[in-house]
């Protein structure tokens, strides 16, 4: 059948690789326009659309869904079915009844749990130990119409946001193309979600990234990692801001011979630099200071010359 796609960032290219690379007849893509990246903020175009143009797909970059004009080249294309991964605009109600089979989109939870922006993120500081993605039909609520498909996925101990949305991304891809399958073929039927177990993935924003060392050492490792790569976690020393990679808790043996350590309290040993939380240090992992590249924590300690009894996010 004929599909047009509909995706933006690094996580939305397996599933356009999938669809393009599947029995179905990918007729064009759609993503975000060019934006503004790096330090010399210059437009760059989406991983999607980037990838389109590798495989020579026709791309359309609306400023909105609901502009007329693209409304208009959508209607010309005739798709039977829209599958959307990660794109980043709402759609519309008169854009929703352009394709004959509605627009599909691949979302990395397992719905109704963690409806939004970020499932992923959300899911690892809540300490889920099992996630997956679902395939829905699209309607005016948000993350809310009935469900085609899921898959499950276990979250390992030491994940960041990076690294399950690296695996979800690539298995939902075969989800998101059998689902389509499964449409023209007439043998998939929507599922209503459930009333209970709703929860919600707003956005991470910089403010929600900021570690604090007064709770429990699982609720910081947990943060750490499900802001990593981004926003990116972090706290302040010396009155500017510390990024910090991926920690490790302390074991039972290592926090007894730290002893007690106060939230935020630095100890500086030759090989590591340990941080007191809610309940035992944690050792960092690599830290990036203002202005400067990741290093690992031994080495910025090094050379920051860390003294006796200094905390980090007092700021």
């Amino acid at each position: 059948m004929r599909v047009v796609f509909a995706g933006t960032p690094d996580a939305a290219v397996p599933s356009l690789e999938a669809v393009a690379g599947s029995s179905h007849e990918l007729v064009a893509v759609v993503t975000r326009p060019d934006a503004p990246s790096g330090r010399g903020r210059r437009l760059e175009p989406s991983p999607v659309r980037r990838r389109a143009e590798e495989l020579g797909v026709p791309v359309l970059t609306p400023a909105r869904v609901k502009d007329p004009d693209f409304l208009e080249a959508l209607g010309e294309l005739a798709p039977d079915a829209c599958p959307v991964v990660a794109y980043g605009d709402l759609i519309p109600p008169v854009a929703l009844g352009i394709p004959r089979l509605g627009w599909v989109n691949l979302h990395f939870s397992l719905l109704p749990a963690w409806r939004g922006a970020a499932p992923v993120q959300h899911a690892i500081m809540a300490g889920d130990t099992v996630t997956g993605a679902s395939t829905f039909l699209i309607e005016q609520g948000l993350d809310t119409g009935p469900v085609l498909g899921v898959m499950t996925e276990a979250i390992r101990p030491a994940d960041t946001a990076g690294d399950l949305l690296g695996r979800l991304a690539t298995a939902g891809a075969g989800l998101l193309v059998a689902t389509l399958d499964g449409l023209e073929a007439g043998e998939l039927v929507a599922q209503p979600q459930p009333g209970e177990g709703v929860s919600h993935a707003p956005k991470i924003e910089v403010d929600d990234a900021r570690i604090r060392w007064e709770h429990p050492a699982v609720a910081v490792d947990r943060r750490v990692r499900g802001c990593t790569p981004a926003p990116g976690a972090w706290t302040t020393f010396r009155g500017q801001r510390l990024k910090i990679g991926p920690v490790t808790l302390a074991g039972p043996d290592e926090a007894g011979a730290l002893g007690e350590l106060a939230p935020g309290t630095l100890l500086v040993t030759k090989k590591a630099v340990h941080v007191g939380t809610g309940t035992v240090p944690v050792r960092l992992g690599t830290v990036q200071a203002h202005g400067k590249k990741p290093m690992a924590a031994a080495d910025w300690a090094r050379g920051t010359r860390i003294e006796a009894g200094e905390r980090v996010g007092d700021e």
